[in-house]
């Protein structure tokens, strides 16, 4: 059984965030590309109450505090008209494949904690719904990105090492820049968002912080 931890807290997030950043700075080096906003969506994955309320098996410690964050980021996106997606992830006996043999257990619609946490306005947003790690496989996300003409992409949700990565690596092989919030994602233990970090940074993403995203965002506004 994952041994959990609380690595991200409400109250000390960021400064957790700047310490974590400045720990992986050498793999955080420019890779030509520039954050720009008007070219940008934001992802929000799988932010459902089966992660992230105290009474489910798979709760998940951190991930409260990463809440008020993408709540910035939402309400950013939002003011500037910028595209919004949000997951949602729904398995039945059918589409379940490996999840169901790995995990056991299925999220589905039946189950009173599948829907989005009441923090998480999803009105302001598309909600899709996914059945694997990976947001773009057999669901409408990449036809939407594209018709939508975009071609960055800012992730956050849950989990770091397992739906985040995996739909960061699917992204940029699609051809999206991905834009990767160390303080917009969580999972269950500081070892495993450190080594979605370090991967993720080498040759997938740019690792950004929630307030680097948000400036970018009001700059675009004030322009």
């Amino acid at each position: 059984m994952t041994t959990k931890e609380l690595y991200f807290t409400v109250d000390e997030i960021e400064q957790q965030a700047d310490e974590l950043f400045l720990h992986e700075i050498e793999q955080n080096k420019s890779k030509g590309s520039t954050f720009q906003p008007s070219h940008s969506a934001l992802l929000v994955l799988d932010m459902q109450r089966y992660f992230l309320e105290a009474s489910s098996h798979a709760y998940i410690p951190s991930a409260r505090a990463i809440i008020k964050g993408i709540v910035h980021l939402i309400e950013a996106y939002f003011n500037l008209g910028r595209p919004i997606v949000f997951t949602q992830h729904i398995n039945n006996a059918e589409d379940a494949g490996m999840m169901a043999l790995w995990w056991k257990d299925l999220i589905t619609h039946q189950n009173p904690m599948s829907g989005i946490i009441p923090e998480i306005d999803s009105s302001k947003g598309i909600v899709i719904h996914k059945s694997q790690y990976d947001a773009f496989y057999r669901t409408q996300l990449e036809g939407l990105l594209r018709s939508m003409e975009v071609t960055q992409l800012v992730l956050c949700g849950v989990m770091t090492h397992l739906c985040c990565e995996t739909t960061a690596r699917s992204a940029f092989m699609r051809g999206f820049e991905v834009y990767f919030p160390l303080d917009g994602t969580a999972t269950y233990r500081l070892d495993y968002h450190r080594a979605s970090l370090l991967n993720l940074a080498h040759g997938f993403a740019s690792i950004v912080r929630v307030k680097d995203i948000l400036e970018a965002m009001r700059d675009m506004h004030e322009d």
